[in-house]
């Protein structure tokens, strides 16, 4: 039920942009204030969001820990699952945030024959997680070449490493479709797994359904339906440069992919692809485990009166006396 929920809400998203440009011609607002409005709503979201969690004390040395921390000098330490330093710390978060290493140790386990205690990765999942991350990292920045004049070498060189297959004409661009098939693993994995789909929310299943609707509504534009390219690239550099205007000639199948853009845009904030910020601010990734090297203390102490029990005894010993209570000093 979340599925199809999420489902129809990107199909209204699709049929509110065709119907917006194709009948009641809201070119202006598809084209212009939306993108606008969208990168508003980002930009506010994404810092507020990233201000607010800086914000958050973290008195306590908590970082996760797999591994063994540095203790004695004849116990192994393992200083990337458990660094103790700087570097160490760095060293875990690039793994983590280019590799996503902690989905491959010790996510799954099971009781072997023995009996022994085995741990396992979940290889598949990390696998469509890696892909899906750096495709959909190089369509991103394949797609500043429609906002830059002239187009940085760089560029042009990871579009041509990118579709050096070649295939038919236009080529065949790699990431677009590993794109596509790693979203498509996602979602096959949280509808065929029972223990993933008892879990699986419709905030799971929404950005998964747009993403897919934006991969494929780019596909349809590349290789099925030609958009004026000319035209969209002057309408994006006019976003750019704040001197937007709708060129003639552009399909509604763009204003669909933009629409679709912007909606992802501005849900992002919202939503738990905000992971992208909140990875880097994360005490329990980006904190040393030093705390057999320094104390930590928890900056929130304050001093506190104690009334001890001598104390006590002294201010009422007399009248504990009189009400027959033993005392320890006469």
């Amino acid at each position: 039920m979340n599925a199809i929920l999420s489902l129809i809400a990107v199909i209204v998203l699709v049929l509110i942009a065709l119907l917006g440009v194709k009948t009641a011609n809201l070119h202006f607002l598809f084209g212009i204030a939306v993108p606008y409005t969208a990168i508003a709503v980002f930009l506010i979201g994404v810092i507020s969001r990233v201000l607010k969690w800086g914000r958050s004390p973290v008195p306590f040395c908590i970082p996760t820990t797999c591994g063994q921390q540095k203790s004695l000098p004849w116990i192994k330490q393992s200083k990337l699952d458990n660094p103790s330093t700087t570097s160490g710390v760095i060293g875990r978060m690039l793994l983590e945030v280019l590799l996503f290493r902690s989905l491959f140790s010790n996510t799954t386990f099971e009781l072997r024959k023995g009996p022994k205690l085995a741990y396992g990765s979940t290889r598949w999942l990390w696998l469509g997680g890696l892909a899906f991350h750096w495709s959909f990292f190089i369509v991103l920045i394949r797609h500043l070449r429609l906002f830059t004049e002239p187009v940085p070498s760089c560029l042009n060189k990871l579009e041509v490493l990118d579709g050096f297959l070649q295939i038919g004409a236009p080529g065949l661009l790699i990431s677009g479709v590993v794109l596509l098939l790693a979203v498509t693993y996602l979602f096959l994995r949280r509808v065929f797994i029972p223990e993933v789909r008892y879990i699986s929310l419709a905030a799971d299943y929404f950005p998964l359904f747009l993403i897919l609707s934006i991969a494929l509504s780019g596909i349809i534009m590349r290789y099925f339906t030609k958009v004026d390219i000319v035209g969209v690239k002057a309408l994006t550099m006019g976003l750019v440069s704040f001197n937007a205007a709708i060129p003639e000639g552009i399909s509604v199948v763009f204003y669909i992919h933009l629409f679709l853009v912007s909606a992802l845009l501005a849900y992002i904030p919202f939503s738990k692809i905000m992971h992208l910020g909140g990875v880097l601010l994360s005490p329990t990734r980006n904190m040393p485990n030093n705390s057999r090297m320094e104390r930590h203390i928890n900056p929130w102490n304050y001093p506190v009166h104690v009334h001890t029990y001598e104390e006590y005894e002294n201010d009422f010993r007399e009248k504990m006396k009189q009400a027959g209570i033993p005392v320890e000093k006469e």
